[in-house]
């Protein structure tokens, strides 16, 4: 599913750089929707390969989940590297308690991050509520989001052993943009 949400970013991409899809994407596609308009299937997001289980997770949270968690797991090796895994989900879990009950009731009106939060820990947590997935205020939760590396994850961080941010974007704005492009 997520090879199929990576595929449709990258048509909408190229459709609006006015460029062609090239051979595999355009079949893709094509098939896709022949199969839509053919009644093969369901609904269109079956076609695209979006179709979550009877009474799963739809594919947008799946893919909100997947971010946040990768954020959490960069932010608690970023910021409390030194602390044990227990005391790592607990700082979080404090900071996240914190931030709703004060600043993300203002700033979940904004688009854009606010700019005094550069540099700080309130950028992590703005990331992170900002993904639209909810984010766990459970100490246990928090843990096993924390120290259950996935298959995911490490191919996650694999990619990113050498990464450093450029074009003046902090470290959670890369992660999450590089998060979005998995």
């Amino acid at each position: 599913m997520l090879g199929a949400i990576k595929d449709l970013r990258q048509i909408v991409l190229l459709c609006r750089e006015g460029q062609p899809l090239g051979e595999r994407l355009g079949q893709w596609l094509a098939e896709a929707v022949d199969a839509f308009l053919a009644q093969e299937v369901a609904s269109i997001e079956e076609a695209l390969g979006l179709r979550s289980a009877r009474g799963g997770v739809p594919w947008w949270r799946e893919e909100a989940i997947r971010i946040r968690d990768r954020l959490l797991r960069d932010f608690a090796s970023q910021c409390f590297s030194e602390l044990s895994l227990s005391a790592r989900a607990r700082q979080i879990r404090l900071l996240a308690i914190r931030y709703r009950a004060s600043a993300w009731r203002f700033d979940q009106n904004h688009d854009d991050m606010p700019s005094r939060y550069e540099g700080t820990k309130n950028a992590w947590l703005w990331r992170l509520f900002q993904t639209g997935a909810p984010v766990p205020l459970s100490e246990r939760h928090l843990r096993t989001i924390l120290g259950g590396a996935t298959r995911d994850s490490q191919k996650f961080n694999s990619d990113r052993k050498d990464h450093q941010p450029t074009n003046d974007k902090s470290e959670p704005e890369a992660i999450l943009e590089t998060a979005m492009q998995a």
